[in-house]
């Protein structure tokens, strides 16, 4: 329940992972373009944390408090801090921590005031989280902590809000000539590799399956292919029968995907049909599919109006960023 500021850019330095190979990858809205810098060397931290990791004109900064941080920071990325990057990014989150602990003591120091009303407001968004107010209590009890010290800390919350409303996010704004800027100057940033969008109808086979039953799933698929070849309706098909539970009630539409996305077989089968055609049995690890391209895309750069929304809230983020280090 503890709230520590996660700054831009510590999620960024750990999504480096590969994917695995997956059946299916639907398409997704575009990303934030990627500005990573090279690799930052940083210090070496203790295997071993101290107590006290900082002091922030007095204000210590202990290990427990670090450690939440960490962790709320592992779950946010959804996998724990590789090794190779354990060093750059504890050092991140101290520093992170060392931020909040300057604008908290600011907070402080304004002496800004809190109204009761929006005190209480935020209070019951956050009981109404837990639902039942014993889990509430029982959190508090987790962490130590009485409903006093829990209000106070979301008053300070708040009052930091506050300064951070003035002296950041007051100040972010993206005109029309960074965002003409930007994308002029990072073409790769919105390349777009050759796409296909496809449907699939999968029977499946499991891994450890014996010959019969290979082979009555292959016969299931070879009579569902018949269908689709006779002109049966795919969508339909595909709603009745496929048994990929994740597209199978919007007609085994899989969305657009590029060359990556999908295990070896399928994608060739795929990308080798034309809009509108259907290919034979195409077997992979899965089971057996049947597969009808609906749309191909060749190689491209995304048009500006296509990636505004989600480049304008990138170059703000980044601005948002840059003020809120200045500030610090």
């Amino acid at each position: 329940m503890r709230h520590t500021l996660v700054l831009i850019g510590l999620i960024a330095i750990m999504a480096g992972c590969s994917q695995p190979e997956s059946q299916s990858e639907p398409e997704s809205s575009a990303s934030a373009p990627d500005t990573a810098d090279e690799p930052i060397v940083a210090e070496p931290v203790p295997e071993e944390l101290p107590e006290v990791l900082a002091r922030v004109n007095g204000q210590a900064i202990g290990k427990t408090e670090f450690e939440q941080a960490v962790l709320s920071l592992e779950q946010r990325a959804g996998r724990p801090v590789p090794p190779d990057q354990r060093d750059q990014v504890y050092r991140e989150v101290l520093n992170q921590l060392i931020g909040f602990a300057l604008i908290s003591q600011e907070a402080a120091a304004r002496m800004i005031e809190v109204p009761e009303a929006e005190l209480n407001q935020r209070l019951d968004v956050f009981k109404q989280h837990f639902g039942a107010p014993e889990a509430f209590a029982n959190a508090l009890a987790e962490q130590q902590m009485t409903i006093e010290q829990f209000e106070e800390q979301t008053r300070s919350e708040i009052r930091m809000a506050k300064i951070m409303e003035d002296e950041v996010e007051s100040k972010v704004s993206v005109q029309q000539a960074d965002l003409d800027t930007f994308y002029e100057e990072n073409p790769e940033q919105f390349a777009r590799p050759e796409r296909v969008r496809a449907s699939h109808i999968l029977i499946t086979v499991p891994g450890d399956a014996d010959a019969a039953t290979k082979e009555a799933a292959r016969t299931k698929a070879s009579d569902i292919l018949k269908q689709v070849q006779d002109g049966g309706d795919f969508a339909a098909l595909a709603r009745t029968h496929s048994e990929d539970a994740g597209n199978a009630p919007t007609g085994g539409d899989l969305g657009f995907f590029a060359r990556g996305q999908m295990v070896g077989a399928f994608e060739r089968s795929a990308f080798s049909l034309a809009p509108g055609e259907v290919s034979d049995l195409v077997e992979t690890p899965f089971g057996f599919h049947i597969i009808k391209v609906a749309e191909k895309q060749e190689a491209q750069t995304m048009p500006l109006d296509e990636i505004r929304p989600q480049l304008e809230e990138f170059l703000k983020q980044r601005q948002r960023q840059e003020k809120t280090e200045e500030f610090v």
